[in-house]
């Protein structure tokens, strides 16, 4: 088990340094490389602050005496966080600038985690992760904001593929650290190892990220023209389709995530150690699918791309479906899942780019109504997968749902333009 889980993260440590190549040559090759490390880990925060935590659940739930039901409710609330934060966190980046927010949102994330570390009370439990949520969001938001004040065109899709492969990192290991910790230690320490990473990251910013929004570049007129500005964004044909369509996109990765430990280990009846392995198989996956785009950008473009692989997620989320109607055989589910999270992989790598690299005055409310999208379609989805149980017919449901639906609106839209 350990040599193949080392074998994986050679791959993706590979893949890193070979995108790196192709990168803006003002940048030296350390600063591109520590550029992607810091930006893929801020971007991380979804995994980190949800991921490493969920082995500790049961524990919580036993210590404050409460219900599971409660416990699951402070994930919804650091996911609600999530996608609220990114909100405000975009707009004031474009008025005031990208370090600002992240410094200071990584400083109330850390602390936020190290008051975690020390509460009695489900309901205040709750109300902090909806806070640490709202904090991390500047993360997610500012990365992506950031990539694209440095590049454009195929050097900013080569750039969010290696952001992509660095943050596929974390829902592998994110698991298995938090699970490791909760053999030894109590759950508090996990919110503390929170707390490090949260004032680390802070750190990180403060003293190893230059500024990438320059003052002449900034939204001017208050807070209320940044959101203004990010509304009239959202409403412009070129836009929403694609903004819904990578919100879809993004509903079928975490039906996947939401029902695969139900289907495999329950339906399937496969060993949590064998789980383990395969989830971590389809984090490559992700990881090779963000790199596809990079590597077909000198013959295909963005859109090209995404229209194709679009209709290949759909057909083979049909090809799930029709499974239903045999004998469920192992190999063949996981086959077809783990060809989807590749194409899965590639087409949030597409469709962001093609997002930002439209928006070229107001990048970080167009990264926020990304995350906004993406956050509201996945939790939405993650419910739904759950109604029928250990089986994964709302599973193959759902994912066809969203690959059809985010085709039809990739579809219209390029139609439109031409």
């Amino acid at each position: 088990m350990k040599w193949r889980s080392n074998g994986i993260l050679a791959i993706i440590i590979l893949s890193i340094l070979k995108g790196l190549t192709a990168l803006n040559p003002v940048l030296t090759r350390r600063r591109r490389i520590w550029l992607t490390l810091l930006l893929g880990t801020v971007s991380a925060t979804g995994p980190l602050a949800i991921d490493l935590y969920l082995p500790a659940l049961p524990q919580m739930k036993a210590q404050f005496a409460t219900t599971a039901s409660l416990m699951q409710l402070s994930i919804t609330a650091c996911l609600i966080g999530l996608a609220l934060g990114q909100l405000i966190a975009g707009p004031l980046s474009d008025q005031y600038g990208r370090r600002k927010p992240l410094i200071i949102g990584f400083v109330i994330f850390g602390l936020v985690s190290l008051a975690m570390a020390f509460i009695h009370s489900v309901t205040l439990l709750i109300a902090l992760r909806f806070i640490q949520g709202l904090a991390g969001a500047t993360g997610q938001v500012l990365a992506r904001a950031v990539a694209r004040d440095l590049f454009s065109g195929k050097k900013l899709t080569r750039f969010y593929a290696l952001l992509n492969t660095v943050n596929g990192v974390f829902p592998i290991i994110a698991p298995i650290i938090g699970g490791f910790m909760i053999q030894y230690v109590d759950w508090e320490a996990i919110f503390i190892l929170l707390a490090l990473i949260g004032l680390l990251i802070a750190l990180a910013v403060t003293f190893g990220l230059h500024e990438s929004l320059p003052p002449e570049k900034r939204q001017t007129g208050g807070f209320h023209t940044s959101l203004l500005a990010m509304g009239k964004l959202v409403v412009q044909p070129s836009f929403w389709p694609l903004i819904l369509a990578t919100g879809l996109v993004y509903g079928g990765l975490f039906s996947y995530i939401s029902a695969s430990t139900f289907v495999f280990q329950t339906g399937f009846g496969m060993a949590p150690q064998t789980f383990s392995l395969l989830y971590a198989f389809n984090g490559l996956g992700i990881v090779v699918g963000s790199n596809l785009p990079g590597r077909l950008a000198s013959r295909f473009s963005n859109r090209q791309q995404v229209t194709s692989m679009l209709a290949i997620a759909a057909g083979v989320s049909a090809l799930l479906i029709i499974s239903l109607l045999f004998p469920a055989n192992v190999w063949v589910v996981s086959g077809l899942i783990l060809l989807l999270v590749i194409l899965i992989g590639a087409l949030l790598t597409l469709t962001v780019t093609i997002i930002m690299d439209q928006a070229t005055s107001n990048a970080g409310g167009a990264s926020a109504v990304i995350g906004l999208s993406q956050n509201a379609c996945g939790g939405l989805a993650s419910p739904l997968v759950g109604l029928s149980g250990k089986s994964y017919a709302a599973m193959a449901i759902m994912l066809f749902v969203c690959n059809v639906g985010a085709y039809g609106l990739v579809k219209a839209q390029g139609q439109k333009a031409q």
